[in-house]
């Protein structure tokens, strides 16, 4: 166990860094944020911000000295800087996880092997193969990067008129994977916390949705049956184990119309759909995940309450003294100093009684 006292080390300035840094204040941690970002909405609140790149070995050793343990709040960080990081203070999650979930295919062979559903997939790693590739899955079908994508960046979707060169230009990479489109009646996700003794906590499956590739908003809980529930919290505790997890992993998943499930993609770290728990759940999913690398016991996912998280992209954050008049809404602000287009400037959480509360 690493004791409140400690210094967790954070990479990356984000605001999933930033909600982490609090969650760790509040137990008795110091955090030291690395980002090559000045005025980063993490360093807002933390200890000592190293401004550095993520490669950067001197920063890295810096860090290693300061901290008992480093987390990372985004999966697209360079895996070397990582795995050298690792042999000078324990990072959690591990390397491991990081190589397997930053890219598409790799994240995707291993849940098959699994033997969870995904869609059909197959690499492709070259314009010249994709042609090929897509007769053999058959469109319409999703293009991907299989590095770096967010938010709908390094993708495609290659129906019967879509132009394959117009495709490959979009998605912008050497290396693809070709994914068959599902068509689903909504996307869950799973958010799962496990510690270094295998101990395991699922939050409830919600529902996921976008607008224009970017989650717009969750729906607490999801619409689902309590067996189809059960099977979404086996599948995200099944890969939580066979990746010997410690931190924090949400898993992405559709729902197809019979209540069958795929998996989508996976993320190592606190997630965006998982927001909600900062107001809803007896412990957020931030609060887990410093309980999980520090080997605190983990705390309860309980949901207090139903409800809705919005995220405020780019101008809506224009809405904030409004969502502050609301006084059921509960309003959470990244501190970044611009709003451009497609850029998660905070969120909105709503709640509501669950029905055996009324």
């Amino acid at each position: 166990m690493i004791p409140p006292g400690s210094t967790i080390g954070i990479l990356g300035g984000g605001q999933l860094g930033r909600m982490t840094a609090q969650a760790a204040a509040s137990l008795g941690y110091r955090t030291v944020v690395l980002t090559p970002e000045t005025d980063s909405p993490a360093s807002q609140v933390t200890s000592q911000t190293i401004v550095a790149g993520y490669e950067d070995r001197a920063a890295l050793q810096q860090l290693a000295d300061l901290c008992d343990v480093v987390t990372y709040e985004f999966e697209n960080i360079p895996l070397d800087g990582v795995t050298w990081l690792a042999d000078h203070v324990p990072v959690h999650p591990s390397p491991r996880v990081l190589k397997i979930c930053q890219d598409r295919l790799r994240e995707k062979d291993f849940v098959s092997r699994l033997g969870i559903a995904t869609t059909r997939y197959r690499a492709v790693t070259s314009f010249a193969a994709l042609a090929d590739t897509v007769g053999d899955i058959g469109r319409p079908v999703v293009l991907k990067s299989t590095r770096m994508g967010y938010d709908g960046k390094g993708q495609a979707t290659i129906r019967d008129e879509t132009d394959l060169g117009v495709a490959w230009r979009q998605m912008g990479a050497a290396i693809g994977i070709v994914e068959r489109f599902v068509d689903f009646a909504y996307e869950a996700s799973v958010i799962v916390a496990r510690n270094a003794d295998g101990t395991a906590q699922c939050f409830v499956p919600v529902e996921n949705r976008h607008a224009n590739h970017i989650l717009s908003e969750t729906h607490v809980p999801a619409p689902m049956t309590p067996d189809v529930a059960a099977a979404a919290e086996a599948i995200a505790l099944k890969i939580a184990e066979a990746l010997e997890l410690i931190g924090l992993l949400a898993v992405e998943m559709f729902v197809l119309p019979d209540g069958q499930l795929m998996v989508n993609e996976l993320a190592p770290r606190p997630h965006n759909s998982g927001h909600w728990t900062l107001d809803a759940c007896v412990t957020s999913q931030f609060e887990q995940l410093v309980r999980a690398i520090t080997g605190l016991p983990l705390g309860s996912t309980e949901r207090l309450a139903d409800a809705v998280m919005e995220n405020l992209i780019g101008d809506e954050i224009d809405k904030w003294p409004e969502i502050a008049a609301d006084p059921r809404a509960k309003l959470h602000l990244y501190g970044k100093a611009e709003a451009r287009p497609g850029r998660k400037m905070g969120h909105v959480t709503r709640l509501y009684p669950r029905p055996h509360q009324t």
